[in-house]
């Protein structure tokens, strides 16, 4: 908390302070489905790629490629530490110890690697590639975004004063205040962190942390970031991705296997986590024909997390679909997490108290908002939507619906087969500000 920031961002040799710190300065929920990867798919092999959806930042005019390289390259020869380990293997996390088991963290420990990578520009924009093993392209996804968002941080900020820089985050801790001001007066609210990959930095997202703790206190429940988590003894939060369903429909090999895959990939997270862990993501084919052909026994998982649809309209369909299959909704837990800033989380709170469990995943708004703190008004630290998606599993491609067709993934042609097998329809359109 004590960490002059402007200082740091005028005085201090970049090169020397790298990016990602530590392996495990990513989701928690990678780990979790990096393990999930080792235990059932360790010989598939797969491609990712980074986008950044916000076409009009030319990133490649604002992140020189050698540099970026460079940090890459760092990351690569990253290990995770003795005491990660220990963490890793002795912390309980969602109240279960032994999470993670001793034959995967020895495997972290002697044998885990990234894959190689590929970095290209086309029309000013820089794309990240990486192919590989599955469990070697995982967790690029965190490391990739951050290098990348970071980078174009850092490049805005070298282009500032000592004075302006000490402007810029003296306004940017303001707005923070504020909006943490406007929690304290809601004490139940239930937060958690979800903004690494789109962070304004590593250092501005610990801050952000910090005094989201000293300003809220119970009310944060925990940060998505392991390395934060593991560092300041925080709640390690985060489940699983879009990742898993679309690379286990790819891999179906008919229409039906297609179909049930997104079902599939819920059965053996269940049996690799014994029963722990269990938030739905239903969105990456459709929420509503997921809950409309869902066996009864998804019904009785701990909660969902809803991504891509209108969150109030999410929370009514997944309450509603509850209570037809004879659950009681207040039991469960709604997670909303896209896009987030402190008045929705504060209206989707209020909207569903006593409804259901409700929290939010708080992201990009938390951890990356510098509109309009630009001490000479340009628009050089505002965020950009930056995602990393699995592209290609076997050699086949990998695609995602999702309830906003604006982020439907995929060739043109496959995309339209699985509207057609999962009875989709792109009904949805809304730009992703983050």
């Amino acid at each position: 908390m004590n960490v002059n920031l402007a200082e740091r961002a005028h005085n201090h040799n970049w090169k020397l302070d790298p990016i990602v710190r530590s392996l495990l300065d990513t989701d928690f929920y990678k780990l979790l489905m990096l393990q999930f990867i080792w235990k059932n798919f360790p010989k598939i092999h797969v491609t990712s790629e980074t986008t950044n959806r916000t076409v009009s930042v030319r990133l490649a005019e604002h992140v020189p490629a050698a540099a970026l390289i460079e940090q890459m390259e760092h990351v690569r020869q990253l290990r995770f530490r003795r005491s990660e380990l220990i963490w890793l293997a002795g912390n309980t996390f969602y109240g279960t110890r032994s999470i993670f088991e001793p034959s995967f963290l020895e495997w972290l420990e002697n044998d885990f690697r990234l894959s190689d990578y590929e970095v290209t520009e086309h029309d000013g924009q820089l794309t990240l590639r990486f192919s590989g093993l599955w469990t070697e392209v995982t967790m690029w996804e965190i490391y990739g975004l951050a290098l990348l968002s970071e980078m174009k941080t850092r490049s805005a900020l070298g282009k500032l004063s000592e004075l302006e820089l000490d402007i810029l985050y003296a306004r940017a801790k303001t707005r923070l205040w504020e909006k943490i001001e406007k929690l304290r007066q809601v004490p139940d609210v239930r937060i958690s962190e979800f903004g690494t990959r789109r962070r304004h930095s590593f250092l501005w997202q610990e801050y952000a942390v910090l005094a989201m703790r000293a300003g809220i206190g119970p009310s944060l429940s925990g940060t998505s970031n392991t390395y934060l988590a593991y560092k300041h003894d925080l709640e390690a939060m985060g489940t699983n991705a879009h990742e898993l369903p679309m690379a286990l429909a790819a891999l179906s090999n008919s229409d039906e296997e297609l179909r049930q895959s997104q079902y599939r990939v819920l059965d053996l997270w269940q049996k690799s986590y014994g029963g722990e862990l269990l938030i739905l993501l239903p969105d990456t084919f459709g929420t509503t024909q997921f809950l409309e052909g869902a066996p009864d026994w998804v019904a009785d998982w701990t909660g969902q997390r809803c991504d891509s649809k209108d969150p109030f309209v999410a929370g009514d369909e997944y309450i509603a679909w509850l209570m037809s299959r004879g659950r009681d909704a207040s039991r469960k837990r709604l997670i909303a997490s896209d896009g987030l800033d402190v008045d929705d989380i504060l209206s989707l709170d209020a909207y569903f108290k006593g409804r259901i469990r409700f929290s939010a995943g708080w992201g990009t708004l938390l951890t990356n908002d510098f509109r309009g703190c630009h001490p000479r008004g340009e628009h050089d630290f505002e965020p950009i939507s930056l995602v990393c998606k699995v592209m290609t599993v076997e050699g086949r491609p990998a695609v995602k619906l999702s309830d906003n067709a604006y982020k439907s993934t995929g060739p043109a042609d496959e995309i339209e087969r699985y509207r057609r097998v999962f009875g989709t329809r792109a009904v949805h359109l809304a730009e992703a500000l983050v």
